[in-house]
């Protein structure tokens, strides 16, 4: 009895993590993980990708919530304009002092289909469908938590290799589960620095069985993801990159928009450099849609490498808490050139 009231118990505070997908700030450098359409939709042949996000240090002490995804996919010429896809991606995030951590992998491919701009058309105009299959699981580590049996009130120390008296395995984790994802997106170039794109994903389709508990079942809900944006050109190698990102999963919902300032010169060849801001919103408790961070952004665009830094100013309840800093995310693009063959126009993401 003791030990289903505590598991209970646990896996209660662990239900409103459980219910949500890690989000990255910037999102527009994990194109795999926000729609399997996005999958070959880039001006190379292949493409790697690496994410690093560590939020809420300053509330979590050592224990922060770190996620950490990674990408490559190439494409393949199909016939005249037309090109398919491959991809495989992979996400793990953890959180505090239990260790409760959250592991899956996905192979995807898309089909892009041109809708016209062949020959000597002033654009581009492509239609890509996209789909992912793969696998989940989460978990957790006991010997990382401690009860109070194991505290000593003389010297006021705490043996972890003590018994605990609960009965739990070292780890537990859920069954591995199947995940399906599926995506559309649209998008038009005219040159290289004026573009316009949408796109729309469902992610768990099947909403997969996430619970610990043997014989119970707790769905994972499925999530929704709508995005546009595009680019538009100012003047004197300058251009905008405005963008919006809209999620939703279960009772939780979500809004990144912002946009980045790109500026690059003849006299830098392929050199380019982002900086922008962005605001992120979610549904609090009570008070409805409000302001959750304002995202600070830089990127260093180089031959074949970009390189991104973001910073949240967390403006919500917890700025208290954490005194506004809230997280910091890097991410690491690299793409090998393509053949004339193979190349293709894509918008500046």
């Amino acid at each position: 009895m003791r030990f289903t009231f505590t598991l209970i118990t646990f896996l209660l505070a662990m239900a409103a993590l459980q219910a949500q997908d890690p989000r990255l700030s910037q999102f527009y450098a994990a194109p795999l993980e926000m729609n399997p359409a996005m999958t070959g939709v880039f001006e190379g042949r292949m493409r790697f990708v690496a994410n690093y996000r560590d939020l809420y240090p300053a509330i979590l002490d050592n224990n922060p919530y770190r996620t950490i995804a990674a990408s490559f996919d190439m494409r393949f010429r199909v016939q005249q304009g037309d090109f398919f896809a491959v991809g495989l991606n992979a996400m793990r995030d953890e959180v505090g002092l239990s260790g409760f951590n959250r592991s899956k992998a996905h192979l995807g491919a898309s089909f892009m289909k041109q809708l016209g701009g062949s020959g000597y058309s002033p654009y581009t105009q492509y239609l890509v469908a996209g789909a992912q299959v793969g696998f989940g699981q989460h978990g957790l580590n006991w010997q990382r938590l401690w009860f109070s049996r194991q505290f000593n009130e003389e010297n006021g120390t705490i043996d972890f290799g003590g018994d605990n008296g609960e009965g739990f395995e070292d780890e537990l984790n859920t069954d591995l589960f199947l995940d399906f994802n599926a995506g559309l997106l649209w998008y038009i170039t005219f040159d290289d620095n004026l573009s316009y794109y949408v796109g729309g994903s469902l992610m768990h389709l099947n909403q997969p069985n996430i619970s610990f508990a043997e014989g119970s079942t707790s769905s994972l809900d499925m999530r929704w993801v709508a995005h546009t944006g595009g680019e538009l050109p100012l003047a004197g190698g300058l251009s905008l990159l405005p963008a919006v990102a809209v999620m939703g999963q279960g009772k939780h919902f979500s809004t990144t928009v912002g946009a980045n300032f790109r500026y690059t010169n003849r006299d830098w060849r392929e050199v380019a450099i982002r900086a922008g801001g962005w605001a992120h919103l979610s549904n609090q408790l009570e008070s409805g849609v409000a302001l959750d961070a304002i995202v600070a952004t830089t990127v260093l665009e180089m031959d074949r490498w970009n390189i991104g830094l973001s910073y949240d100013v967390t403006t919500s309840v917890l700025k208290t808490a954490n005194n506004s800093r809230g997280a910091f995310e890097v991410s690491f693009i690299y793409v090998q050139p393509a053949s004339w063959r193979t190349r293709v126009n894509c918008p500046n993401f």
